[in-house]
């Protein structure tokens, strides 16, 4: 295996878990972090197969940087993973412009950024994948959780959008929408809460980071899936 995947915010969750998937499979994996250093090198030492970079995908500069860094040690990126993202739980009205800001520059800004840097790269090859990970409140929306909510409906809208404009490349490009997952996100929940979503659940449970990994691993291999969201959820919204 000579793939080369980027992986943003792979230190935790979703993205540790998908860095580690793809790693035992024999992919090479660049997995970034920004403030968990500790889980990041926890990582780099438990896969031979993964390499850690640190930069704050929120910004332009660290973007291209850590791009760079893929491409000079590498020489390509085939797939990119946009999976950082932070949410903020609250009334819309107490919403302060700065975390407004934050959640657009962290969930969406980043995945603009991350996207328009490796495109050059992919376009240039005509081969790429990238993977956007969404949210089921990117589809229908989550009270108090307005921003989170909008910027996840907007990587959606980059998906579907980018998808006709990059396929003639043999770039695809897919939003994963997951529901509700055994993440640090949800680590607040009262067992209550946890029950209440369990019973909105057909298959009463919540996910986890694995279901997750498996579904961006297939949207890897496949080579006619393009410009969709995709949505484990556990049947919440069918």
């Amino acid at each position: 295996m000579d793939k080369v995947v980027l992986i943003t915010g792979a230190s935790k969750g979703i993205g540790k878990v998908t860095a580690q998937m793809l790693a035992k499979e024999g992919y090479k994996v660049i997995a970034n972090y920004n403030k968990s250093k500790n889980e990041a090198e926890k990582l780099l030492k438990e896969n031979n197969n993964i390499d850690i970079f640190k930069a704050d995908v929120s910004k332009r500069d660290e973007c291209r940087e850590l791009i760079e860094y893929a491409i000079k040690k590498y020489g390509k990126i085939d797939v990119l993973i946009n999976n950082a993202g932070i949410s903020k739980w609250g009334l819309f009205t107490d919403l302060t412009d700065e975390e407004w800001e934050e959640l657009m520059r962290t969930n969406l800004y980043s995945a603009y950024y991350m996207i328009q840097e490796t495109l050059k790269y992919m376009i240039q090859n005509k081969s790429g994948c990238i993977i956007n990970i969404s949210s089921i409140w990117g589809m229908v929306g989550a009270s108090c959780e307005v921003g989170y909510s909008v910027t996840k409906a907007g990587m959606d809208a980059l998906t579907k959008s980018l998808a006709k404009e990059v396929g003639p490349s043999n770039i695809r490009i897919n939003s994963i929408a997951p529901g509700t997952i055994e993440t640090d996100m949800i680590s607040d929940l009262s067992e209550e809460d946890r029950k209440e979503i369990e019973m909105q659940t057909p298959l009463r449970k919540i996910g986890k980071p694995e279901d997750i990994a498996k579904t961006i691993k297939w949207l890897i291999e496949d080579e006619f899936t393009i410009g969709q969201i995709i949505s484990p959820n556990g049947g919440w919204i069918i």
